[in-house]
């Protein structure tokens, strides 16, 4: 049958509907929310992470200048911190000081947040760091652990004499006798414990060396040599030169020349010293002064270093006896006082060159 004719007039589409102001609204809260679980997620990332502790527990150092900036720094440098933009942020709307030094034990399960929180007050510290530098003196030694509020004071301001009966030392001057290095111990642990715990360091530092010396060193006895090697510590900075100042010093000594050392004659002047050296100073006899007496002066100079040590009983096998700083770090050593003179001048006219252009 057939269909009947459709109506010339086709049926509308109805119009589709705007979207009302709840669906925006509710699309708007929506944004709102993944927004806020997206900071919640960075923030809980940071702040909430556990703090990585190889096995239950750990020591954290920090030292004396560290700050907040640096340690975030390396966390996010070691990927142990996804945003360490917020870790800078607490600290500085949450924490309202500075990092203190000494040495910080972190349990398993810390987090990142706890452990900064921890790290701004120096009564959280477990130990205390007691650092002595390579190539200070006993004297600065013990002024630094009198101004260190957490160690106990029982012997300090002893004289020399009476303080080394008190420590059961062999010696009559201390100078030397304490190895240089970063301890840590309890907080308000004695001087007495302290020092004496750096002199065996050093004696053991000392025999272990002397044990194993190079054949026909010009020392007496092993105190000889830390003599040496407080002058070695001295003299340069750079491990790369020990075993060479060592061995200018070790030939002197062989053909009975001075060894004609600064730092000796600085230590001979004590508080005279005012930091420069005038050609009085160089001839004015005191027992420290290697530019009037012959061989070594008779106590070491300096607290040196292991390294110092080991370089004093292994001097280099060069034919060097003179030596002279360059003025761009480290020394010229040479055979001859030619090549010495040469050397001087060498380093002079750097010196020249370099005051000209800070003018």
């Amino acid at each position: 049958m057939p269909k009947p004719p459709s109506s010339s007039k086709s049926k509308k589409k109805p119009k589709a509907k705007p979207k009302s102001s709840f669906s925006f609204f509710k699309a708007f809260l929506i944004a709102i929310v993944v927004f806020i679980l997206v900071i919640f997620g960075i923030v809980w990332s940071s702040l909430f992470k556990a703090y990585p502790v190889e096995g239950k527990k750990q020591l954290l150092v920090i030292s004396s200048g560290d700050t907040y900036s640096r340690f975030i720094d390396r966390l996010a440098k070691e990927n142990n911190v996804n945003f360490p933009i917020v870790l800078k942020l607490y600290q500085k709307f949450m924490i309202h000081d500075t990092m203190k030094a000494g040495v910080y034990e972190i349990t398993q399960g810390m987090t990142v947040r706890q452990v900064m929180d921890m790290l701004s007050d120096a009564d959280n510290a477990q130990m205390n760091r007691v650092l002595v530098i390579e190539g200070t003196t006993f004297s600065q030694l013990i002024q630094n652990l009198r101004k260190d509020s957490n160690v106990t004071n029982t012997l300090l301001d002893l004289p020399q004499s009476e303080l080394l009966k008190q420590l059961d030392i062999p010696y009559t001057h201390p100078e030397g006798l304490f190895a240089p290095d970063t301890y840590f111990f309890a907080k308000g642990e004695t001087d007495k414990k302290i020092l004496t715990d750096l002199y065996r360091r050093q004696m053991k530092s000392l025999d272990e060396a002397w044990a194993k010396k190079a054949p026909n060193l010009p020392y007496k006895d092993k105190y000889e040599a830390l003599i040496m090697a407080s002058i070695i510590e001295k003299e340069t900075s750079l491990d790369s030169e020990l075993q060479q100042v060592s061995g200018v010093f070790v030939r002197r000594l062989k053909i009975g020349m001075r060894l004609q050392t600064d730092p000796t004659v600085i230590y001979g002047m004590g508080d005279n010293y005012k930091g420069n050296i005038t050609r009085n100073d160089l001839r004015t006899p005191t027992a420290y002064n290697t530019y009037t007496i012959n061989g070594l002066p008779p106590t070491p100079i300096a607290l040196p270093s292991k390294k110092a040590i080991e370089a004093a009983m292994h001097p280099d096998d060069a034919k060097n006896i003179y030596f002279v700083a360059t003025g761009n770090g480290g020394h010229k050593f040479t055979a001859s006082l030619e090549d010495h003179n040469r050397a001087v001048q060498e380093y002079l006219t750097v010196l020249r060159s370099k005051k000209k252009q800070g003018e």
